[in-house]
């Protein structure tokens, strides 16, 4: 095996609901050996603006090894039962 499983969070500041994802994959990251991050869209659209013209209207997004997984809220049972594979 030997690949990290990867979670990336698009979210935007002020969002409340990608403040209430992050928490939640904070948490589910404490169960699974995954990388974590966290990408604004907003801010990160200077250098990369096809990101937030594809995911800015549906935040937060989830994507796990670079494929959209679930958005608008986590789908954790989804996600664990991903990981787990």
């Amino acid at each position: 095996m030997g690949n990290r499983r990867a979670i990336m969070l698009l979210s935007r500041a002020g969002c409340s609901s990608c403040v209430d994802a992050d928490a939640s994959l904070l948490l589910l990251c404490k169960d699974f050996d995954v990388d974590y991050s966290v990408i604004d869209v907003d801010a990160a659209a200077g250098e990369n603006p096809e990101l937030r013209a594809e995911f800015g209207d549906r935040l937060p997004v989830v994507l796990l090894d670079g494929r959209e997984h679930s958005y608008w809220e986590v789908d954790e049972d989804r996600l664990r039962a991903d990981l787990a594979q």
